[in-house]
């Protein structure tokens, strides 16, 4: 199992299938957290 995390805000963007246990970060538009943020702002 394994997890992808917002860089910018540290909350979780997506699980995927994985042989051992991992977190990855990264920095997309499809943050659900940023994206509320940003649309909040406008």
């Amino acid at each position: 199992m394994g997890t992808i995390i917002c860089q910018s805000c540290d909350s979780t963007i997506a699980h995927f299938e994985d042989e051992k246990v991992s977190i990855l970060y990264s920095h997309s538009q499809k943050c659900p957290s940023c994206n509320a943020t940003a649309a909040e702002e406008n």
